[in-house]
């Protein structure tokens, strides 16, 4: 991964076969680091954030793995902050669309659509950062908590 999660106290990078299993693996890993950092499951971030990290990990899976036969997804958190990122090695790099746009979205992209309402809605931000060879790119999510 070519850029690094800002310094936050708690930090953990899981990699797997980009293979459906990674979905579920992914969210799992999510389920278990929160609750170790003391971020309650309750915590309305919680359930947008699995979804918004679902949908990423997914199309990982789904567009990027001919290319990318792994997924990264680094995750850190703060007091007050929860980032996490996913990458894989395909190098198209999406363009996420305004939030207001989701009903207008052409099919394909409704799940960054999704991706980018849930950031929003929680006063977050996305990005998108291309790898230094162009070779791949990480779609980094920061949630306040």
């Amino acid at each position: 991964m070519s850029r690094r999660i800002a310094p936050l106290p708690h930090r953990h990078v899981l990699t797997l076969p980009a293979m459906p299993a990674a979905v579920r693996t992914a969210r799992e890993t999510t389920q278990q680091l929160l609750a170790e950092w003391g971020i309650s499951p309750r915590h309305p971030a919680v359930d947008p954030a699995l979804l918004i990290l679902s949908e990423l990990v997914t199309n990982s899976v789904r567009h990027a793995a001919a290319l990318s036969p792994n997924v990264t997804v680094s995750y850190a958190a703060g007091h007050d902050t929860l980032v996490f990122a996913v990458h894989d090695r395909h190098p198209y790099r999406p363009h996420l669309p305004a939030p207001p746009a989701a009903a207008t979205v052409r099919d394909g992209a409704k799940g960054l659509a999704t991706v980018m309402e849930l950031t929003a809605g929680l006063a977050g931000t996305a990005v998108v950062h291309e790898d230094g060879d162009g070779g791949g790119k990480s779609i980094c999510i920061t949630l306040p908590l």
